[in-house]
């Protein structure tokens, strides 16, 4: 039912583009959903059906003064996954959910707290996305709408993958991020990774390069994948990026690949995944040997 009434908030926009005319912009305000990774694929994908919608990037505005309650002490805003029903562990909560599949997080109300108070939110909320670009704001006020709530391009690229590495997934052990150096790639060894993102997406399984089995998690720690992207140097010259939600994802060839400047150095690959339990474990290790078996 969620996918269909999402894929009708779809056509109905279409609808209305064809009696209104063309829109610069079409802003979904989403109060209420509580998961985004629901809604985000229809966009993203509808593009690639001909659709003149394309997604353009997800911002989540975090309240300042009230985002740590909100993540320690979720109440009615827990998240119920019945995969995880009856078992121990962190909670998640819708704030943990809207935090980890954006593109941009807007800290507002920073005025709210004090200077002391703001890096630990920052530092929280980093901890959960790393891959997302953060804006302080007060009062909802941006220096403007292009290139920080607009124009974001979050599907287009994935840009250097600078993630923020600063040791702090221990701030919260529900929803962290894992970046993965990848060395040069071998054209054939595409097809290799690209099994391993099936595995790894799609059924929350490490693939086992020893016995060449698919090994899963305890089920009291099965990870969840809610956002990917990726970069990948290949040795024929080829970049290609992966962009990633939930359980979609494309394998594209990368924007300007050929536009670097002749003896300049590329930026190195690499994977980074944003996601529940990821903690402990070994995906470097599962990848390296998919790849080379």
């Amino acid at each position: 039912m969620a996918a269909f009434a999402a894929q009708s908030r779809v056509n109905a926009i279409e609808s209305l583009m064809e009696k209104k005319g063309a829109f610069d912009y079409i802003l979904l305000e989403t109060t209420g959903l509580a998961d985004p990774g629901n809604l985000a694929p229809l966009f993203w994908v509808d593009e690639g059906l001909g659709s003149t919608i394309y997604l353009d990037g997800i911002v989540t505005l975090v309240d300042a003064k009230n985002i740590l309650k909100s993540l320690d002490e979720p109440l009615e805003e827990t998240v119920q996954h019945d995969e995880h029903d009856g078992h121990s562990g962190p909670v998640l909560t819708t704030a943990h959910l809207q935090i980890s599949h954006a593109d941009v997080i807007v800290i507002n109300k920073s005025d709210l707290v004090s200077e002391a108070e703001l890096p630990a939110v920052r530092d929280r909320v980093e901890s959960i996305n790393g891959l997302a670009k953060i804006q302080i704001t007060q009062h909802g006020q941006v220096p403007q709408l292009e290139g920080y709530l607009l124009d974001l391009h979050a599907y287009d690229d994935v840009g250097a993958l600078q993630v923020a590495s600063k040791g702090h997934s221990h701030l919260d052990p529900t929803i962290s991020t894992v970046a993965i150096k990848l060395p040069e790639l071998k054209p054939n060894q595409l097809s290799n990774l690209d099994a391993w993102l099936r595995s790894v997406l799609w059924d929350s399984k490490l693939p086992h390069p020893a016995s060449k089995k698919a090994t899963g998690v305890a089920e009291a720690d099965q990870f969840e994948i809610h956002r990917l992207k990726a970069k990948l140097n290949f040795s024929n010259g080829d970049i290609k990026i992966v962009q990633g939600v939930r359980e979609i994802f494309e394998i594209l060839d990368a924007p300007n690949a050929n536009d670097s400047t002749p003896g300049s150095t590329k930026s190195p690959g690499k994977i980074v995944l944003i996601g529940r339990n990821l903690q402990g474990v070994p995906f470097e290790d599962s990848l390296l040997g998919t790849l080379i078996a």
